[in-house]
C-alpha cells in the first residue's frame, strides 16, 4: 500500500476544496491510501501529523498564494520541518505541489517554486502535473488544465467567491486528474523502490 499525505493550509476554504479534490483522484486509483493534513491557522500541526509524514511514500504540499508566495502559516510549517531536512527524513520520496489564488497569474509561479525549493532541500523528486493545457482558440475557462501549469497544480478562484463557489470546476476536474496522476507515480516508485 503506498501512503500519500496532503500538507495544505487554507485561509479561507478554497484550497482546502482543491486539496478536497487532489484526495479524490489519489483515492481513486487501487492500493494507494491518501489522507488530508491540515497546517493550523497557526503554522502546526500535530506529533500525529509529523509522523503522517514521516510515514509517507508521497507528500504533497498545498498552500494559497499569498502576495506572490506560500501562506505564513505553509512557511511556517516549512520552517519547523528543518528536523526532518537535518537527518533527511524525506529524502527521495516523491512530493509536488498545488496553490490557488483570486488572480489567473497572482504570482502561484512563485507559491510552487517556494514549495520546488523546499522539496530540494529534503532531496525529495518532485513531480509536476502532466497535463496538457487548454491553450486553443476554442478553450474555454472550464477546460482541463486552463492555466496551463506543469510546475504544479495552479487554480483561480474569484476574489469575491465564497470556497462554495472555488475554485471553478474545471480547476477541480484538473485537481482530480493531477491526483491520479500523483497516485499512479507514487505506486510505479514503490514497486521500483522495493
Amino acid at each position: 500500500m503506498v501512503n500519500i499525505v496532503i500538507a495544505y493550509h487554507s485561509g479561507y476554504g478554497h484550497t482546502l476544496k482543491q486539496a478536497e479534490a487532489v484526495l479524490s483522484g489519489l483515492v481513486s486509483i487501487s492500493n494507494v491510501e491518501a489522507v488530508l493534513l491540515p497546517i493550523n491557522s497557526e503554522g502546526e500541526i500535530s506529533d500525529d501529523g509529523w509522523g503522517l509524514l514521516a510515514a509517507a511514500d508521497t507528500i504533497i504540499f498545498g498552500s494559497p498564494t499569498y502576495m506572490g508566495t506560500v501562506s505564513w502559516q505553509f512557511k511556517k510549517f516549512a520552517d519547523t520541518s528543518s528536523k526532518q531536512w537535518f537527518a533527511q527524513d524525506w529524502k527521495d520520496k516523491l512530493v509536488a505541489g498545488f496553490t490557488n489564488s483570486s488572480g489567473m497569474s497572482g504570482d502561484k509561479l512563485s507559491t510552487l517554486h517556494y514549495m520546488f525549493t523546499l522539496a530540494m532541500q529534503h532531496s525529495m523528486i518532485w513531480v509536476g502535473t502532466g497535463i496538457m493545457p487548454a491553450t486553443t482558440k476554442e478553450a474555454k475557462r472550464n477546460d482541463l488544465n486552463y492555466i496551463a501549469s506543469f510546475a504544479g497544480l495552479m487554480a483561480q478562484s474569484p476574489s469575491d467567491a465564497s470556497a462554495d463557489e472555488g475554485p471553478l470546476p474545471g480547476d477541480l476536474v484538473t485537481a482530480k486528474k493531477f491526483g491520479e496522476r500523483i497516485s499512479n507515480i507514487s505506486v510505479q516508485w514503490a514497486s521500483k523502490k522495493s
